[in-house]
């Protein structure tokens, strides 16, 4: 547990650190009044609207391309969908990776503290999460789409090898850029009402696991062994790669009638796309920067991806 002694000498460039069970502590009073049960708060028996889209337009990957010029409404409606679900089970896939370095990280600390305990309440809010993206997918007309097996065999790995902060900076990769589109997503009337309500539920939990994994990721850059926080930089960077190439599943282009290379080129040559992953993921990058993982050969990665202007 931190001691108020402990947690007046922790200071980075963002200031004090706060005291990790005082966070830990607020964090559970947030999930007892703050926590949903997807099952019963979405009506998933309501039907999907027509002409109501299944993400915002503007982030769908191939918005303003021309090949997105060429497409029907009809379509591009289709492509929101397939695209939904292929976040979706990007997020699932997350996820299981997220539950096991938490699980990880409070193997050896002690179960009574606050930070343990909110830990696993983050874990049931995890596991709660999969449950509904896996419904929203199995909902519609749409497939599972899995990462390719490449990036199966990377997460394995990074799961295995990561370092706490490594660990962190992952979790915050994960959760900060899409959270930045649910954000987008869940109050846009535009959008099919089952999906603006799966959203909604994201963002207000994931505020808290955003809140748990900056804080911690903080204390570990100041407390964590110098070779612990450069593999955490080269690592962090690696993910971000691995991050920006899964983030859309080709197969999508391929099941909406489209000819799936040309539209991985046209993506990529997006001008419009790369600002919108630069945008969502701006907060965590200087978040980043200020508590120096965007260093050195880390940073180099980080621009690589495509997420750090």
């Amino acid at each position: 547990m931190t001691t108020v002694t402990e947690a007046e000498v922790l200071r980075d460039a963002l200031g004090l650190l706060k005291d990790r069970e005082q966070v830990a502590k607020r964090l559970l009073d947030s999930s007892a009044k703050h926590s949903f049960d997807p099952d019963s708060e979405l009506d998933w028996d309501a039907p999907y609207e027509d002409g109501k889209w299944f993400w915002p337009p503007e982030l769908v990957s191939l918005y303003d391309t021309p090949l997105w010029k060429r497409m029907g409404e009809e379509q591009r409606i289709l492509l929101s969908q397939h695209e939904a679900a292929a976040l979706a089970s990007l997020g699932i896939w997350f996820e299981i990776i997220l539950m096991q370095l938490l699980v990880r990280h409070i193997y050896d600390k002690a179960a009574t503290s606050a930070h343990v305990r909110y830990a696993l309440t983050e874990i049931e809010d995890e596991c709660r999460h999969s449950k509904m993206f896996a419904r929203l997918i199995a909902h519609g007309d749409t497939p599972w789409y899995p990462v390719s097996r490449a990036h199966q065999n990377l997460g394995r790995v990074f799961k295995t090898i990561s370092t706490t902060p490594g660990s962190f900076t992952a979790t915050l990769l994960g959760e900060e850029v899409l959270d930045w589109m649910q954000r987008l997503t869940f109050p846009d009337e535009r959008v099919q009402p089952l999906v603006r309500g799966v959203t909604r539920i994201h963002v207000v939990e994931e505020a808290r696991h955003v809140r748990y994994a900056r804080e911690e990721l903080r204390r570990q850059m100041l407390t964590a062994p110098r070779w612990s926080q450069e593999f955490t930089r080269i690592t962090s960077g690696e993910f971000a790669r691995v991050f920006s190439v899964a983030f859309v599943n080709p197969e999508v282009y391929t099941n909406v009638g489209l000819d799936k290379r040309e539209a991985v080129a046209q993506v990529r040559a997006s001008g419009h796309r790369r600002e919108v992953m630069q945008t969502g993921a701006k907060r965590l990058t200087d978040f980043l920067d200020d508590i120096g993982v965007l260093r050195g050969m880390g940073r180099r990665l980080w621009r690589s991806s495509g997420l750090l202007a």
